[in-house]
């Protein structure tokens, strides 16, 4: 018996102490055909009532390990944005020239609803990213090289979340990571990246141009998250939008 868990030991005590008293309702009222009756009337109810248990407990319980896995995972997602996905979406922003086209649309305030992040949505998935970076394009090629010492510094970082098992879920996610870490291997593998042919460079953009177009669409999912759960990081979030010029981290007078 000591070999035995607790929960078969208090199974078979119930049932012991179950028996117990129908015994003694039988022996009492003295009426063993309507005990056993009612026996098998409790007894042919055992697996209705189990179904039901089994399946209000699983839902119960899966319900809140979806919540849980969802706290963590974008715990998980807000420390990328924290670490490195914002300045990554304005060090990112300054090789397209056509910014100023989408920049309206994120551009996030307090009074944006469910609809405001849909369209928004809507908008970056159907643009047409275009990122200029070529030789006769000096300011693009410095930006690469600070792309580049930028995503060499924080590949420990993103190495330690795309090991975290919380994204094993969150497929859009983990694309984006994969994104980031082929350019940082692209760029790394390059020792001159002042002097490559044009195809090479075409084949940069695109690489940019990738990562770009995801992490944007996360970065809204991750800022329509804050503002229904954490509104005190979505104000942050807000003053410091990397596609607003005019956002500041200072809190401004109304």
């Amino acid at each position: 018996m000591k070999k035995l868990g607790w929960r078969v030991r208090l199974g078979i005590l119930f049932i012991i102490l179950s028996l117990i008293l129908y015994v003694a309702n039988a022996l009492i009222f003295g009426d063993v055909k309507h005990t056993l009756f009612y026996f098998a009337i409790d007894m042919a109810f055992i697996p209705l009532e189990a179904l039901v248990v089994v399946l209000f407990l699983e839902w119960i319980i899966s319900e809140t390990e979806k919540r849980n896995m969802l706290q963590k995972m974008n715990m998980v997602i807000g420390s990328f944005f924290s670490e490195v996905g914002t300045d990554l979406l304005r060090g990112m922003s300054d090789f397209d020239p056509d910014t100023d086209k989408i920049r309206e649309n994120l551009i996030i305030s307090n009074s944006w609803k469910e609809e405001d992040f849909l369209d928004a949505t809507k908008v970056i998935k159907n643009f047409d990213y275009t990122l200029d970076i070529r030789k006769d394009n000096p300011e693009s090629l410095i930006y690469l090289e600070e792309l580049k010492t930028f995503l060499v510094q924080k590949r420990e970082f993103m190495l330690r979340l795309l090991a975290n098992p919380n994204l094993l879920e969150h497929d859009s996610f983990t694309d984006l990571l994969w994104a980031v870490f082929h350019i940082t291997e692209e760029l790394e593998s390059r020792d001159d990246l002042m002097n490559l042919p044009t195809a090479d460079y075409k084949h940069l953009a695109g690489d940019v141009e990738r990562a770009y177009s995801l992490i944007i669409n996360e970065w809204l999912e991750y800022l329509e998250h804050l503002k229904k759960n954490y509104p005190y990081l979505f104000s942050l979030a807000m003053r410091t939008n990397p596609f607003n010029p005019r956002a500041t981290i200072s809190i401004q007078d109304e």
